[in-house]
């Protein structure tokens, strides 16, 4: 089998994510040590016990799901299985910061804090109520592309995620995407809905952010990964930190091409998929991109135990 280790984004947040890691394994709940220190806060506390609400926030659920992401990583390692057992890791959006951290490119520390200014940035960089985003299901890239086009009239409307072949998300100003909306349930999408979340990411109102980022990014050691990063902005694989570094300030404005991300992996050989860290989003993702594909979650104890076993030794 050839795998690749697939880290989540936002929207995979909850209450309590990771607890039971850092409870079973000692490495594990290093890395949100490592991250409390960091950003000098229990991010720790909110991410176990505190309120959803704050835990959703964007300069929240950004490092609070990389430090369950890389938990779960270092409970895989303390089990025996590195992250040199997979031929490429990949994440969905800030997922890249994770799958980078995994892969020996980042500190954890250092992502946490990029992940922090990041979503303080993406946050701020469009008034709150002036953008927003919405799920187009049933509907492929191109046509998605069309209808934000047509609802466009002149805003910022584009086509944020490609997650999987009948699943897009569309971002801009908040009348634009209404619009799109609309459109798209008079030209037969199955469903099209405005998103829960509190700024327009991926697209170029975030270009204020992208800025914040470059800047952030400059100030930080980027090493090689172990095993090549499935880039979201290009779809293929990268391991030069030059690249790395810029592909990290345009995926702030550009689109996550996570469809063709994953047929990109498929391509090379990769045949079994591990979402590593909260949630099961990219799971259902990856499965209607490619039947065949084998996936696994790991995200607790139970899990991390169940794949070490999988691994030939």
């Amino acid at each position: 089998m050839s795998r690749a280790f697939v880290f989540p984004g936002q929207g995979a947040q909850s209450v309590g994510m990771g607890r039971a890691l850092a409870e079973a394994y000692p490495a594990a709940r290093a890395v949100f040590e490592e991250v409390d220190d960091a950003l000098g806060e229990k991010l720790s506390a909110l991410i176990w016990e505190g309120d959803a609400d704050t835990l959703t926030l964007t300069e929240n659920a950004q490092p609070a799901l990389m430090a369950t992401s890389l938990a779960a990583m270092r409970a895989l390692e303390a089990e025996g299985v590195g992250v040199a057992q997979a031929a490429f890791v990949a994440g969905h959006s800030l997922g890249e910061y994770s799958a980078l951290t995994a892969a020996g490119a980042l500190s954890v520390a250092d992502a946490a804090r990029l992940l922090r200014i990041r979503g303080r940035a993406m946050q701020a960089a469009v008034p709150v109520g002036q953008g927003a985003m919405a799920a187009l299901l049933g509907m492929d890239l191109t046509r998605a592309r069309a209808v934000a086009a047509e609802a466009a009239q002149g805003d910022v409307c584009a086509a944020a995620n490609d997650n999987d072949p009948m699943q897009v998300v569309i971002s801009g100003h908040r009348a634009a995407v209404a619009r799109a909306v609309e459109l798209a349930k008079d030209l037969g999408a199955k469903r099209a809905m405005l998103l829960p979340v509190s700024a327009p990411f991926h697209c170029s109102l975030m270009a204020p952010a992208a800025e914040v980022m470059a800047e952030a990014l400059d100030d930080v050691s980027i090493r090689a990964p172990q095993v090549p990063l499935v880039a979201n902005v290009i779809a293929s694989a990268i391991s030069d930190p030059a690249t790395i570094r810029s592909l990290l300030v345009e995926q702030v404005t550009g689109s996550v091409r996570w469809r063709e991300s994953v047929e990109y992996m498929v391509a090379q050989g990769v045949d079994e998929f591990w979402e590593i860290g909260a949630g099961k989003a990219l799971s259902g993702m990856i499965r209607r991109i490619h039947k065949p594909a084998v996936v696994r979650n790991v995200g607790a104890p139970e899990d991390v135990t169940a794949a070490a076993e999988a691994v030939p030794a």
